[in-house]
């Protein structure tokens, strides 16, 4: 077909590969991970996080405002509390830490819409995602503690609520709940599809959330299953789920695409803290360009079929792509 057939005429410039350009990423793509803590009366970079930090209640909205300028719209917040116990009920309780800071973002009136990690194991002593019994995480025990984390939230503000235990049945009855407490315009967004990752390393580290004995491969997904992700994505759906995301994003492009194809509904991809910190760490020891990899890394996941990304890069994604 050469001379006739020539590919290269689309990617002469700038502006002729930018016309053609199949994948564009905005601004309002990206969904911004914040650790919100009350141990401690300032701002905690991490170590494992470069740029990143445990924010307290001042800094959080601080972030928050910069995030709306830049046209980020919506936030993901995780709650580090002073105290843990058995139950993690720090995480329903009523003056908790993400439940304050929802109350102390939603009166700034901000554009944003907030999101709240519905999990028990940033507060739980035991560091699992529910309700220990005999030694193993109990799945219908561990529902009644989400269901009031959900309630708590709502009630705070939340916007989105998003179940990431991954116990069977968490969608129906926090749904079920929301609706009967009279928040049924509360969303969502499931963690359908999360694996038992090596990723989650640095996140660990930010939260304070490792376990304390054992591991979370019991509830959590084998990294070799694809068929199960897609049951467990229809299964939410079916249970009420407005949106599902699969977690992580970078080694698992192929679940986001196959999700994408069997669902009518909004899918995420969490471009997580390992996936993060291995960019800043590669890019600080000169491995690569920094801008670079990120631009393409996040392509890559709205490549793959993300209609959003949660992303910790995503206050400086937003402001080149807004």
């Amino acid at each position: 077909m050469y001379p006739t057939h020539r590919p290269r005429r689309l990617r002469r410039s700038p502006m002729m590969r930018e016309l053609t350009r199949e994948t564009q990423l905005r601004a309002k793509d990206f969904i911004y991970p914040l650790f919100v803590q009350e141990t401690s009366s300032r701002p905690e970079p991490l170590a494992a996080m470069p740029g990143q930090m445990r924010h307290t209640l001042g800094s959080l909205v601080q972030e928050a405002e910069k995030a709306a300028e830049v046209g980020v719209k919506a936030l993901l917040l995780f709650g580090i509390p002073a105290q843990k116990d058995e139950l993690g009920s720090g995480a329903f309780h009523p003056e908790g830490v993400v439940q304050r800071a929802l109350r102390a973002i939603k009166d700034k009136k901000l554009p944003l819409l907030l999101v709240t990690d519905v999990c028990m194991c940033e507060y739980t002593s035991h560091g699992h995602c529910g309700a220990v019994c005999q030694g193993d995480v109990d799945n219908d025990e561990s529902l009644n503690l989400l269901i009031k984390t959900a309630l708590s939230q709502a009630q705070a503000g939340a916007d989105i609520v998003a179940p990431s235990d991954m116990m069977d049945g968490r969608v129906g009855v926090i749904r079920q709940a929301l609706d009967e407490a009279g928040f049924s315009q509360v969303a969502i967004l499931s963690y359908a599809a999360k694996y038992a990752s090596a990723f989650y390393g640095p996140f660990r580290e930010a939260a304070g959330s490792a376990p304390q004995f054992g591991d979370r491969q019991s509830y959590q997904m084998d990294p070799a299953n694809l068929r199960e992700a897609l049951k467990e994505v229809l299964a939410d759906i079916e249970e009420g789920a407005d949106m599902v995301m699969v977690k992580p994003a970078l080694a698992y492009l192929d679940v986001i695409r196959a999700v994408k194809e069997i669902t009518r509904v909004p899918v995420a991809a969490y471009n997580v803290s390992g996936e993060y910190a291995m960019i800043e760490f590669a890019a600080k020891a000169g491995a690569l360009d920094r801008e670079r990899a990120i631009r393409e890394v996040l392509c890559s996941i709205k490549r793959a079929g993300a209609d959003l990304i949660l992303t910790y890069h995503a206050l400086e994604a937003a402001h080149w792509f807004r």
